[in-house]
């Protein structure tokens, strides 16, 4: 090989070397800076009820009373696979992977064990007669009482993990709420969850474990 083709090769095998570490820290920078703080669209999470400590729950069994569609529980503890939910949009809408949810935003929590919607409708809940929080449904079986706003103190917010807020059903307008209250067999020790037409600190809900799906943009250099 001559002289100036077997520079041009080591000139090659140099900028190779050279450029794939640079290519890695690049990357490993873009997700570092990669915003998770919020809850997005996209991001599969727990609910954990503030006062209880329960997460939001779901399971294969029925209720057996009012609907008899799927039961909607507070589960006592963390270590719960029944406990994650996907946020999507609302019945009928779009919602980019990333999106930020905000005060007033509209959407659904898909339960990711029986891909069932979080839903809620006119029927007693069994422990305390308020309003029946079930699951309903599935991928392709959705309507507008999947739909739940969600309620920040600031007006113009945007959804933060571990905040405290209010998650409100778009058709009956009641809170999403749950209490002291417990079941017993065959769901024993496992908070009731409903709807309450009460505004008071059992309807206080926190993100927490979960896939957080970086905010929209943030991973961009």
């Amino acid at each position: 090989m001559r002289g100036g083709a077997m520079f041009q090769a080591l000139l090659a095998v140099g900028l190779v070397l050279l450029v794939a570490p640079l290519a890695s820290v690049a990357e490993g920078d873009s997700l570092a800076m990669a915003d998770t703080s919020k809850v997005t669209c996209g991001s599969t999470i727990k609910l954990m009820h503030s006062a209880t400590k329960a997460r939001l729950h779901s399971h294969d069994i029925s209720y057996g009373s009012g609907s008899g569609q799927q039961s909607v529980t507070g589960f006592p503890t963390e270590n719960d696979a029944n406990g994650y939910w996907t946020v999507k949009p609302a019945f009928g809408e779009k919602c980019a992977q990333g999106e930020v949810l905000k005060s007033g935003t509209v959407f659904r929590l898909q339960h990711v064990k029986t891909r069932k919607w979080l839903h809620s409708h006119n029927h007693q809940s069994p422990i305390t007669q308020n309003q029946e929080v079930s699951c309903y449904g599935g991928e392709e079986e959705s309507n507008a009482g999947d739909n739940w706003r969600l309620e920040l103190s600031d007006a113009g917010g945007e959804w933060k993990r571990d905040q405290k807020v209010r998650i409100v059903h778009t058709v009956t307008n009641t809170f999403l709420h749950s209490h002291q209250h417990k079941f017993g067999r065959p769901i024993s020790g496992q908070h009731e969850v409903c709807g309450s037409k009460s505004r008071d600190n059992n309807n206080f809900w926190s993100a927490a474990e979960g896939i957080y799906m970086p905010v929209r943009g943030s991973d961009e250099l």
